[in-house]
């Protein structure tokens, strides 16, 4: 017997946004159709009951399979449906096909036909064609993976591709040529294609909207008919905190990018690259390399006292260092990266600082601004306020004032010679998540720059700006 193994496109409907799969399927008469059905990882939908029924002409889908232990009598001993909680999926074979068994199908979860589904067409003719399997991809929420694209039926020497399947197309995400997707800029890269054909893809900071079905190869974007197809599903229940991914410095300064790895692992090198229209340039790894124009500026990944975390450092910063930055850490096959994007502020301009700032309850934050290096500057007031519709409270500033509540928590120094200002806060609580603005002069006429502060109970990292 044929088994095909379709899965293309990723249904889009109110009632199953957390359920995806296939939309069409196609088997021989008397073959057989094997259905993959992805849910998310959660302890509720690896223990409730999944399904595969038959839409009705009422709009009814009548079930003829479920883990309950029920099987429809005109399916028994030709339907079978397995579970694999592990990896958030469940697999619906039928055989003995005949041509009435043609028709529209969902796979779901829950105790009734109504909950989360997604809703397929089975098609069965005498010509269909055998397909290629669809490979599963995991991947922790702000995590990253590396999807394999082996050799295969290529078009000459066409670019590498990595598109999102529709219903009735793919969207293209990411080529070699250099063209990538508004929405994953900074956090996709295609790898050269090896004397194989094969290539990666490697993703970072994952979403939880990245789940769904891809397809990868080189030459044309198919559509839903290519044997390489990628199933991605990103588990929300993440280990891993979200972690700043901006830094700001200025030219001549420096900057120190601390990546994280997983401490649990030995990893064969460590490096850092710089991202630019889908590719990554290494510039520093730990065997030893070293690109050409960064030498005497950029410092090999040294571990820090935190496991599964290194440091690197870049400095004699120029205006065309900022964009992104990838730090990796890659073991055989498998690389995990994550993305930290670089700005560079010039010397004659505004206030400018980090935009975002993540603290502990109970904990603390320090806030570092630059100012232009002028006389007036370095001798006129600093402050921080917090942002209101109706403008901006002084918390605290060169001149002595600490606002009420404040008082022992916050302190502000100010830096002439090294053109900065520094504001330290300590014992955060849930109230001081907000947007501020560190500045020189009167509030709201002088040079300000705007801050995010966000203060929480998940573990996140400091990161020092320069």
């Amino acid at each position: 017997m044929v088994i095909l193994f379709l899965l293309a496109i990723l249904l889009q409907e109110p009632v199953s946004s957390t359920l995806y799969g296939s939309r069409f399927l196609a088997g021989k008469v008397g073959g057989s159709v094997t259905h993959q059905c992805f849910y998310p990882i959660t302890p509720a939908n690896k223990h409730d009951r999944k399904y595969w029924c038959r839409v009705t002409g009422n709009r009814g889908c009548s079930t003829i399979i479920s883990t309950t232990g029920y099987t429809s009598k005109h399916h028994v001993g030709r339907v079978s449906l397995e579970d694999i909680p592990q990896n958030g999926t469940f697999l619906v074979t039928m055989t003995g096909l005949k041509e009435d068994d043609a028709g529209i199908y969902c796979c779901g979860i829950g105790s009734t036909n109504g909950d989360l589904y997604v809703r397929l067409n089975l098609t069965v003719r005498a010509d269909a064609a055998v397909l290629g399997t669809t490979r599963l991809i995991q991947g922790q929420l702000h995590g990253s993976v590396t999807i394999p694209c082996p050799p295969g039926d290529t078009q000459g020497s066409g670019e590498g591709f990595w598109c999102r399947l529709g219903r009735t197309s793919c969207t293209l995400i990411a080529d070699t040529n250099g063209f990538i997707g508004k929405s994953y800029q900074g956090r996709v890269f295609i790898t050269p294609k090896e004397s194989s054909g094969a290539f990666k893809i490697l993703i970072n900071d994952l979403k939880k909207e990245d789940s769904g079905m891809y397809q990868c190869g080189t030459g044309r974007v198919r559509g839903w008919d290519s044997p390489r197809v990628v199933a991605l599903q990103v588990t929300t229940a993440s280990t891993l905190p979200k972690r700043p991914n901006h830094l700001s410095s200025r030219v001549g300064g420096s900057v120190s990018l601390k990546c994280h790895s997983d401490p649990g692992r030995s990893y064969q090198k460590r490096y850092l690259c710089r991202w630019k229209a889908g590719s990554c340039e290494l510039l520093v790894d730990t065997e030893g390399f070293v690109h050409e124009s960064y030498r005497g500026r950029i410092q090999p990944p040294n571990s820090a006292q935190e496991p599964g975390t290194y440091t690197v450092v870049l400095s004699h910063l120029r205006e065309e260092d900022e964009g992104w930055y990838w730090c990796g850490t890659q073991n055989g096959h498998t690389e995990h990266t994550s993305p930290v994007r670089l700005h560079i502020q010039k010397v004659s301009s505004p206030v400018f600082g980090p935009r975002q700032v993540y603290g502990l309850l109970g904990g603390s934050a320090i806030v570092k601004c630059f100012y232009p290096p002028t006389s007036v500057n370095r001798h006129d007031r600093k402050y921080w306020c917090r942002q209101s519709a109706t403008g901006c409270r002084t918390i605290v500033s060169t001149s002595g004032y600490v606002a009420p509540g404040y008082q022992d928590r916050i302190s502000i120094l100010d830096h002439p010679d090294a053109e900065s200002f520094q504001i330290n806060i300590t014992q955060l609580t849930a109230a001081d998540t907000g947007t501020y603005q560190c500045g020189v002069g009167i509030n709201g006429r002088g040079l300000s720059h705007k801050v995010n502060l966000e203060v929480s109970e998940a573990q996140v990292a400091t990161i020092f700006q320069a």
